[in-house]
């Protein structure tokens, strides 16, 4: 799903000071309820998840099928969708009957199984998804599943065709694509698009981005399979950590945080050439650069593979519309339900049986040059490790961002890793 508003706040999920604003809906649609009795459901999101802000027809639908049911959907950023989740979590009300947590966040909920719905209690066929994808929202021993996955990120990178042509640079996909076989060689690309590149044009749009990217072909960065905080002594995280600082203090990046009005600005100015692009980052280029349709394309990733993003739906068991909401939810992840997402915001589905089939196989994306998403995109994933989550995988990323964007504001990268480092200790408790 589109991740708009993963903040780069390094905290953890902190707590204190929110206000615990009521979100559950009306009406006792509980496990023992009417099933046909009237029922609002509040759906809590943190993007485009299953909607675009002028477009709630995925909810019109399941509305007609469900006359009695009425859908709410409450959007915040990524930071402060995971903090007050927490919250209300901790303080057993004020949760919305439907919750979504993103795939580095939901190891960190696992271990609090009483506070949601098991799923593997509710009749709901996993044979759709991979078992490492229910994994990380699974106990160890697999006996309750917390959330249902819903898209799968993949990795590709888009680019400014326009920007491109005015620095010289290849313009056709296959052609780009053959520019970064390895991020190094995308760097030294970089470099290239900065000799001749148009006014204020950046490279790319934050370093964050670029890290992440990096480590996408990498199946333990933070933790280990045995759930060790490794990411201190893994030379795959420094190496990726050096690659973007050098890119930064080269000056390719625009350095505009992710999911900031800044950053929506620098989509709609072309003040970046290229960004990692998970599938779900079409939708939010779309919904907030619409007049920059045609001048964006699509191209491999570079390394060929990796995964940024994915989500998944939880049922808060405070709520009193559990059965009405597992029905939702269980609705909302359906592959059938998977697919029109895909066509309509790009969220790519997770389900691995809907790939072959022509509505996903065969889409290309209009916004984006016509480029074959329906491939590109599962080419990715193909390859791509089933990398290792931990309980603080997102605050370590938001950490490194704030890191990297420190560099960016001029700072040394050497401080900036050990300060990273230090922060890292504190939220995992090993400092």
């Amino acid at each position: 799903m589109r991740r708009a508003g993963r903040t780069r706040a390094a905290a953890g999920l902190l707590i204190g000071g929110l206000v615990l604003t009521a979100c559950s809906g009306g009406g006792d649609q509980g496990s023992g309820g009417d099933p046909n009795a009237p029922v609002t459901l509040t759906v809590n999101v943190f993007g485009d998840n299953f909607s675009l802000p002028d477009d709630r027809s995925l909810y019109d639908e399941y509305e007609r099928l469900h006359p009695n049911v009425k859908i709410i959907e409450n959007r915040s950023d990524f930071g402060t969708h995971h903090q007050n989740l927490q919250a209300r979590l901790t303080a057993g009300t004020g949760a919305a009957d439907l919750e979504l947590i993103e795939v580095g966040q939901v190891a960190g909920y696992v271990g609090q199984t009483d506070k949601f719905v098991n799923f593997r209690d509710q009749g709901v066929d996993t044979a759709a998804w991979t078992d490492a994808t229910l994994a990380r929202a699974s106990t160890p021993d697999g006996s309750a599943l917390i959330g249902l996955p819903t898209d799968i990120g993949g990795l590709a990178m888009c680019y400014r065709a326009d920007l491109f042509k005015a620095a010289g640079l290849p313009t056709d996909r296959d052609e780009v694509s053959r520019l970064w076989p390895t991020w190094e060689d995308y760097v030294a690309t970089g470099d290239r698009f900065l000799s001749k590149a148009p006014d204020k044009a950046k490279w790319f749009d934050a370093g964050g981005h670029v890290f992440t990217g990096v480590l996408g072909n990498e199946k333990e960065t933070f933790y280990n399979a045995n759930g060790d905080l490794i990411v201190a002594e893994n030379p795959a995280v420094k190496a990726a950590w050096d690659l973007t600082a050098r890119a930064i203090k080269s000056g390719q990046s625009a350095a505009l945080p992710e999911f900031t009005p800044e950053w929506n600005t620098g989509f709609q100015q072309g003040q970046f050439a290229t960004i990692t692009c998970p599938a779900w980052m079409m939708g939010y280029i779309k919904s907030n650069a619409a007049d920059t349709e045609g001048k964006w394309d699509i191209a491999r990733i570079p390394g060929g593979s990796g995964n940024w993003g994915g989500s998944y739906v939880t049922v808060p068991s405070q709520g009193r519309n559990t059965a009405a909401a597992v029905e939702l939810a269980k609705w909302l992840t359906a592959p059938e339900q998977a697919v029109k997402l895909f066509q309509k915001i790009g969220n790519f589905p997770s389900q691995r049986g809907t790939w072959e089939q022509p509505e996903v196989k065969d889409f290309s994306a209009p916004f984006f040059n016509n480029a074959p998403a329906g491939e590109i995109f599962p080419a990715s994933l193909a390859d791509a490790p089933v990398q290792v989550v931990g309980p603080q995988s997102g605050v370590i990323g938001s950490t490194f961002a704030v890191a990297l964007n420190s560099v960016e504001q001029g700072g040394d990268p050497d401080e900036a890793w050990a300060k990273a480092m230090s922060d890292i200790e504190a939220a995992a408790g090993t400092g």
